[in-house]
């Protein structure tokens, strides 16, 4: 394999050791492909965190290039030469101190995906999953999409030179049918749900050897995604937020976060409480906050799901029991918001703050104002707010136009 990314990037020493079903118990080894375990349960990787502990130490970090390939020991990709990058992670963590002064927050904060290549958080588990298959020898790649993780894992596909076939909802934002298309995926769009394009991707692969990349059936997307809680314990310089507010469709960035939690309290990178994790999804769509208020341990299939934020429209997560768990072990919550406050919660980000987001991550901006006011969190906790993406990939959810002047016309009022 030829290097894809500089040698000053390349990954240090992986401690991956082994493949785990966090249901079972089943143990699997780590290097050759997998989907999920036999019980149908997701597959999580598991490290060596004891040797870790003791060859690595957090300061190591300070100077390493600011990607998610920094934390390459906690991270399943053995061969440098396997790292497909086009320059993911390390994305910014933002004060908003005028919106949070709206809403009683004096300590919010806005850890801002939409900064990342091909503008989501997607690009994380785009760019570790697609590594791993490379330098595991998978020869092509078959996936359901919402939308954006379809245009991240094209991108990195194109990057490794691996073919992929991607369904996606016909009425997905246009961008990431036409991302997933310039970047030279198969691609097709299906009249129906995510849920739906699974079915058809499920359907191809029984007469394919494309490995199947959905969402947690492989094991190597969340590892991407786990790197936002290392970055945000990192970026705070080591003391951990109060709360983080995740907007979940199929919830494999709060596991990750989740699991990154874990993951450095044993490195002793971190002390202490852990923040509370937040589940927020549509009205339209919340199949996650049922299971939460009932005190389920599973989500029910949500039927007629519907709503603007395409990457909440997932009726039923693969992971769901772990996205519950997560948030019950942290003592977080599990709240829904309609579209309607999505969508003010865009335009006031906007004006407040200068950051345009998507409606993902405009919801979890929604749902901080609704658990400032409920009393959920104090004045004084520091929240962060994630939001996956740019809202630039949106501008059909912006309606409103400037005037036009004539030629000669004057500014009003100047």
């Amino acid at each position: 394999m030829v290097p894809t990314v500089p040698a000053t990037t390349a990954p240090r020493r992986s401690y991956l050791s082994h493949l785990e079903c966090p249901r079972c118990g089943e143990r699997l080894g780590a290097d050759r492909p997998a989907n999920v375990c036999g019980c149908g349960s997701p597959l999580l990787c598991r490290y060596d965190l004891d040797a870790a502990r003791a060859g690595l130490h957090r300061d190591a970090l300070a100077g390493r290039p600011g990607n998610l390939w920094r934390y390459a020991e906690v991270l399943p990709v053995r061969d440098p030469a396997a790292v497909v990058t086009l320059g993911e992670g390390w994305t910014p963590l933002l004060p908003l101190p005028r919106l949070g002064r709206r809403f009683g927050l004096d300590d919010l904060w806005l850890k801002d995906e939409g900064c990342n290549p091909t503008g989501t958080f997607k690009a994380r588990g785009a760019a570790v999953g697609v590594s791993r298959a490379l330098e595991l020898g998978v020869a092509a790649l078959r996936m359901p999409t919402a939308g954006n993780a379809g245009g991240a894992w094209a991108a990195y596909a194109a990057r490794a030179g691996l073919p992929l076939v991607v369904v996606m909802p016909q009425d997905a934002p246009a961008i990431n049918r036409r991302e997933a298309v310039v970047t030279g995926a198969d691609t097709y769009l299906v009249d129906g749900l995510i849920s739906d394009a699974g079915a058809i991707v499920a359907r191809y692969g029984a007469r394919s050897t494309a490995f199947d990349a959905a969402t947690l059936r492989e094991p190597y997307r969340i590892e991407g995604k786990k790197t936002m809680g290392y970055e945000i314990a990192e970026q705070f310089g080591w003391e951990l937020p109060d709360a983080i507010i995740y907007p979940a469709g199929g919830g494999v960035g709060i596991i990750g976060i989740w699991k990154a939690l874990q993951e450095m309290e044993a490195l002793g990178w971190i002390h202490g409480r852990r923040p509370r994790l937040v589940v927020v999804q549509a009205e339209g769509c919340r199949p996650l906050v049922d299971a939460f208020e009932r005190g389920a341990d599973a989500s029910e299939f949500w039927q007629g799901a519907a709503t603007l934020a395409a990457g909440l429209r997932v009726p039923k997560a693969l992971g769901d029991f772990l996205v519950l768990r997560a948030v019950r072990e942290t003592g977080g919550t599990a709240l829904a918001v309609s579209d309607a406050e999505i969508v003010d919660a865009m335009g006031l980000l906007a004006r407040q703050e200068g950051a345009w987001v998507c409606p993902e991550g405009a919801a979890a901006v929604a749902a901080a104002q609704r658990l400032r006011a409920s009393g959920f969190f104090g004045a004084r906790d520091r929240v962060v707010v994630l939001n996956t993406g740019t809202g630039l990939k949106y501008p059909e959810l912006v309606t409103a136009d400037p005037p036009v002047l004539a030629r000669d016309g004057e500014i009003p009022g100047a």
